[in-house]
C-alpha cells in the first residue's frame, strides 16, 4: 500500500509547476529524482547525476520509502534552486534539453559538485570570473583536417580573443579577433570530438569559422562561459541602458539550420555545387562555405522580410545541370533569385520553415545596416 501510496504523492509533486520540469536542462515531464538533493529531473541529466554518485531513483518504477518521500515533498526544485544557483552570473550558459552533452554535464557539476554558484567567495576566483583567460587548445589547420595545439588568450579588458601559430611568441599573435562580432557554439558531432567548439567572427567583410577542442570537459566549458563573460561586458559597454533581457540572448547563439545544398549561379544554368549552408538567424545571414569545416565563407546572402522584397519557395530549376538532388528551394532578393537543392524532402522542408521563420521577424535598424553592407560588397 504505501509504495502505491508514495508513488502517487512523487507523481503529484512532480505536477507542480516548480517541478513539471528538469532542475537541470528544463525538459518537460521529469520521471526521476535525486533523493539526495532533492531535485526532480529528466532521464538524461538523471545519468549524469548517477555519475557524481548523487543517488537517483525513477519516481514511477522505483521502490521509494517513506523518508525520501518527505525529503522530496519538503525539498523540490525551487527550493534546491535558491540553494544550488544563487549567485549564476548573468553571462554563464544554462543548458536545454537539446545541448550537447558536456554543456549539461558540467553545469550539473558546477551547481552540485564544485558549488560554483551558492555565493560564497571563491579563492583563487572561478576562471570565467576573472575578465583574461589563456591556455592551449586543439585547433583545426586551415588547409587540412589536422589539429595542433595552439595558445589562445582571451582579455575582456582589450575585448579580444588572440591565438599563436607557434611556442615561440615573440612573433606576436597569429590574429587578434574582436569580440564584437564573435560567436561560440558547440559543435561536437560536426567537429568529431565531443567537446567540439566553433568559433565564428568578422574578419574585414569574410566570415571566418575557427574549431576547436580541449581534451578537459571542464575546461572547454570555461572557455565558453569566459568568451560568453567577454561579450556579456562588451554588450553592456555597447548598449548600456540594455536591460540582462535584452542582451543575454545575443552573447552567443546556435545556429537554427546548418547542412549541405547544392548551389547554381546567377544565370541558373551554371552547373549545380555542393555547398555546406549555415543560416544565423539572428543576423539574417544565409552563410555558405565549399565543405563544412572550412575557415572562410564563400559568400553570403541576406535574409529581409516580404515587405522589404524577400520571398522563399519551393521550385524546380530551370536546369538540372550537375545536380544529383531534387528537392528545391528558391531564396529571393531585391537583387536576384537563388536556386539550392536539399537531398531529401525532409530537408527541404526543413530549410523552408527555418528561412520563413527568418522571413517573419521585423527588420531592426542594425539589420538595415547588415543589409546595406552585404548589398554594397557585390
Amino acid at each position: 500500500m504505501s509504495k502505491e501510496r508514495n508513488k502517487r504523492i512523487l507523481l503529484e509533486l512532480a505536477k507542480l509547476p516548480e517541478n513539471s520540469r528538469c532542475a537541470d536542462c528544463g525538459a518537460p515531464e521529469p520521471d526521476w529524482a535525486s533523493y539526495k538533493l532533492g531535485v526532480f529531473v529528466c532521464l538524461n541529466c538523471s545519468g549524469i547525476h548517477r555519475s557524481l554518485s548523487s543517488r537517483v531513483k525513477s519516481i514511477r518504477l522505483d521502490f521509494w520509502e517513506d523518508d525520501l518521500v518527505e525529503f522530496m515533498k519538503s525539498t523540490g526544485n525551487a527550493n534546491a534552486q535558491v540553494v544550488y544557483e544563487k549567485a549564476v552570473p548573468p553571462y554563464y550558459y544554462r543548458p536545454l534539453e537539446n545541448d550537447c552533452n558536456v554543456l549539461r554535464d558540467q553545469w550539473i557539476r558546477a551547481k552540485y559538485q564544485r558549488m560554483e554558484f551558492t555565493g560564497e567567495t571563491k579563492y583563487p576566483p572561478l576562471a570565467y570570473t576573472t575578465g583574461f583567460h589563456e591556455g592551449m587548445l586543439w585547433k583545426k589547420g586551415k588547409g587540412n583536417m589536422q589539429f595542433l595545439k595552439r595558445k589562445f588568450v582571451l582579455s575582456e579588458r582589450e575585448f579580444t580573443l588572440m591565438y599563436y601559430n607557434k611556442e615561440d611568441e615573440s612573433k606576436g599573435p597569429k590574429a587578434v579577433i574582436p569580440i564584437k562580432d564573435l560567436n561560440a557554439t558547440f559543435q561536437p558531432q560536426k567537429i568529431g570530438h565531443p567537446h567540439g567548439l566553433q568559433i565564428t567572427y568578422q574578419d574585414e567583410d569574410k566570415t571566418r569559422n575557427l574549431f576547436v577542442y580541449h581534451d578537459s570537459p571542464e575546461e572547454i566549458v570555461v572557455w565558453y562561459n569566459a568568451i560568453r563573460a567577454a561579450r556579456y561586458a562588451y554588450l553592456k559597454t555597447a548598449y548600456p541602458t540594455g536591460s540582462d533581457e535584452e542582451l543575454v540572448p545575443k552573447i552567443t547563439r546556435n545556429y537554427l539550420k546548418e547542412g549541405y545544398m547544392e548551389k547554381t549561379g546567377p544565370l541558373q544554368k551554371e552547373p549545380f555545387k555542393k555547398r555546406w549552408f549555415i543560416l544565423d538567424s539572428q543576423n539574417r545571414k544565409l552563410l555558405y562555405f565549399k565543405d563544412l569545416l572550412d575557415a572562410e565563407e564563400l559568400g553570403v546572402i541576406f535574409i529581409g522580410t516580404e515587405s522589404n522584397g524577400y520571398s522563399v519557395r519551393e521550385c524546380v530549376p530551370k536546369s538540372a545541370r550537375g545536380n544529383k538532388w531534387k528537392c528545391g528551394i528558391m531564396v529571393e532578393t531585391p537583387e536576384r533569385q537563388f536556386v539550392f537543392m536539399c537531398e531529401q524532402e525532409r530537408e527541404q522542408k526543413e530549410w523552408l520553415n527555418a528561412l520563413r521563420k527568418v522571413l517573419s521577424r521585423p527588420m531592426s535598424p542594425q539589420d538595415y545596416t547588415a543589409e546595406a553592407h552585404i548589398r554594397y560588397r557585390r
